[in-house]
């Protein structure tokens, strides 16, 4: 687990492994920091490992907004 406390912008971000995100005592502590940092204002963020190759979705997210842009502009040209 990585905590980083950004406290200009008062976020808590916690990252999670896929391991970490099935461990059931650190959902518990989990919970205390999540009541301890709303207690002083704070916005938790907690971010999860996926299961999916990186590279491949990022790719695929790109090529689909090259295309989208592509249309947008044909349609703005018509």
């Amino acid at each position: 687990m990585e905590l980083n406390v950004r406290n200009d912008s008062k976020i808590v971000e916690i990252w999670l492994t896929k391991s970490e995100k099935q461990n059931m005592q650190l959902k518990k502590e989990l919970k205390l920091i999540y009541q301890c940092f709303n207690e002083i204002g704070y916005t938790v963020a907690t971010f999860l490992s996926g299961a999916q190759d990186l590279d491949a979705v990022t790719s695929d997210l790109i090529c689909y907004n090259r295309r989208r842009i592509a249309q947008m502009e044909a349609i703005r040209f018509v």
